[in-house]
């Protein structure tokens, strides 16, 4: 689910605790969690409401002024959902990503990761290359870090997403860089 960034600050910060979206089914299920810019979020409540069932409280809660903006802001259609959300923790990449210094067993397991990625592959062995692409060319557009490979972007970036997962990469506000254990697992 997307959630703005103003949003995501507030939820962090315990100002905002319900958040409101129309679906033709719910994308979301109590008790499933996000990883977001802030941290791990939790769904702790996610029930269909009537427009009209909306109360100042709810406005309150998902950060509007008043009902009459939280209303208005929730006009469309499909089925409108009132999801509880709280903080469940930090994202835990973050930790994963800072660590500079690999055992080998450590090493052994990622590079049987990036094997198995590189196996499941329709394009074939990509993980070094993309790799190494971060690591000479940080900051770097995907869209041309993606040409450069003869790739197309969003296949690309659901594959530098992937070593991201893996604690290897790290998004800039334009681009990527390796991260400490990218750099860790590079260096050999």
């Amino acid at each position: 689910m997307l959630i703005r960034q103003p949003t995501l600050e507030a939820i962090a910060a315990g100002a905002v605790t319900t958040v409101f979206r129309r679906w033709d089914r719910p994308r979301v299920r109590q008790g499933g969690t996000q990883r977001t810019s802030v941290g791990v979020l939790e769904f702790t409540a996610v029930e269909p409401v009537d427009l009209a069932q909306l109360t100042a409280q709810d406005a309150l809660a998902a950060g509007y002024a008043d009902l009459a903006a939280l209303r208005k802001a929730q006009e469309g259609d499909g089925q409108l959902y009132r999801i509880r959300v709280r903080p469940a923790g930090p994202d835990p990449r973050v930790a994963l990503r800072s660590q500079a210094t690999l055992s080998a067993a450590e090493r052994a397991e990622l590079a049987q990761r990036l094997d198995r990625l590189d196996r499941a592959s329709r394009h074939g062995p990509w993980t070094a290359a993309v790799l190494d692409l971060i690591a000479a060319h940080p900051g770097t557009r995907a869209p041309d870090l993606a040409e450069r490979l003869g790739r197309e972007t969003l296949p690309f970036k659901r594959d530098v997403r992937k070593l991201k997962e893996l604690g290897l990469t790290e998004s800039l506000p334009v681009g990527y860089r390796l991260s400490p254990r990218g750099q860790a697992f590079v260096r050999g």
